[in-house]
């Protein structure tokens, strides 16, 4: 039995693991180790890691990390937190193989950790590009520290061979998140009124923005322009979504709920939806708008255009639906009307981020690497540069 070993930092990255995470319990050649830390552990986020309960999964270790300060420093600290904690529950647990999902910060320690203790890591969305965070770098460390790859698009495979990484251990198996979108039963629109306490309508935008950590401009500079974009269309009812834990996360809530106090006719803010109200706002409103990877990774999916602001996602491989912007005033009024005059549903989106049977296959490969035995020494796999 293998003991697999799974690390999450929000809400967000545990909605996209949700797939994998059940096929492991259903599955008697695997032993499902959860691990929580970050945002699960916050009251500020929801302290969301009881719900997990109600899918049925057991959480064998909690890691406190104490984020009550979103400055560099505060997060460095919350980092030397984590890495204490998780070491400790990783001599307790004793996995076989660690699986983390994404560029988080968190879970950067978490692999971190794992490699100093000669524990095996899968590493799911590696490869890709966010230049405009620092989860960029954080991202293609994990991949580095990693033994088995799985990709969400076949260019990010390619990357991750780019780095050094042996391509017979890089996987391309399409995203979690586009997975989880199938699976899910949708509220509808009278669920999801009565659950928010909204009339929701044609008019409804969903709005999740995160810092862009690596940008000159400071957050209020970042948002009032989105602001002003929205007062010039007074008809749109824009529902903020709560930002993420990065340095300057705290700003961007206060700033978004200020915005939906002073406009309660045209505005809403939501500290945190929760996977199932999120994705069945983002697949009844008229567009996605901000900077978050759930505009590129599953709105496509949904048929619903998007508004891609500034340049935290900027490398990323996008959909034809995803319409991208500065974070200019001009430049944004322009992408929110051209997404108000494009309909997916007309046309032949495709989504690269869609591959069938995701989770089965990122079981399969681990199986058969496990089975095929695992040498930590890796070599560094070179390009031919004479092609």
């Amino acid at each position: 039995m293998i003991r697999l070993c799974v690390v999450t930092g929000s809400r967000a990255e545990y909605g996209l693991l949700l797939p994998v995470i059940r096929r492991v319990m259903a599955d008697p050649d695997f032993k499902l180790l959860m691990v929580v830390t970050g945002a699960h552990m916050d009251s500020r986020f929801g302290a969301d890691y009881r719900e997990m309960e109600q899918d049925g999964v057991i959480i064998d270790e909690t890691v406190e990390m104490n984020l009550a300060s979103d400055s560099s420093y505060g997060i460095c600290k919350s980092m030397g937190l984590e890495l204490i904690g998780i070491s400790k529950a990783y001599e307790r647990l004793k996995p076989d193989m660690m699986l983390l999902l994404g560029d988080r910060y968190e879970i950067f320690i978490a692999a971190s950790a794992a490699v100093i203790c000669n524990i095996p890591i899968a590493h799911i969305h590696g490869g890709e590009l966010t230049r405009g965070a620092y989860d960029d770098c954080m991202r293609h460390g994990i991949t580095k520290m990693s033994y088995l790859h799985f990709t969400s698009t076949m260019e990010y495979k390619k990357r991750v061979i780019q780095l050094g990484e042996a391509p017979d251990r890089v996987f391309h198996v399409g995203a979690l998140g586009v997975e989880r979108l199938k699976e899910l039963s949708l509220l509808s629109q009278k669920e999801l009124e009565e659950s928010l306490n909204l009339s929701l309508g044609s008019t409804t935008v969903l709005i999740t923005y995160h810092p862009a950590t690596l940008e000159s401009t400071d957050i209020e500079e970042q948002m009032e322009p989105l602001f002003k974009a929205l007062d010039s269309l007074p008809e749109l009812f824009a529902v903020f979504t709560g930002s993420n834990s990065d340095t300057g996360g705290s700003k961007v809530n206060e700033m978004a709920s200020d915005y939906a106090g002073r406009h309660p006719n045209r505005a809403a803010f939501f500290n945190s939806l929760g996977s199932l109200r999120y994705l069945s706002l983002m697949s009844q409103c008229c567009m996605v708008i901000g900077n978050s990877s759930s505009g590129i990774i599953e709105a496509p999916s949904l048929k619903v255009p998007t508004v891609n602001i500034g340049t935290r996602q900027k490398g990323r491989v996008m959909a034809d639906s995803v319409i991208n912007c500065d974070t200019s005033y001009d430049s944004i009024l322009s992408a929110i009307l051209k997404a108000r005059d494009f309909n997916c549903k007309d046309c032949s989106i495709q989504n690269p981020y869609d591959s069938p049977d995701t989770s089965k296959k990122i079981l399969g490969f681990i199986k058969q690497s496990v089975q095929n035995g695992i040498c930590l020494e890796k070599d560094f796999y070179d390009l031919d540069w004479s092609l």
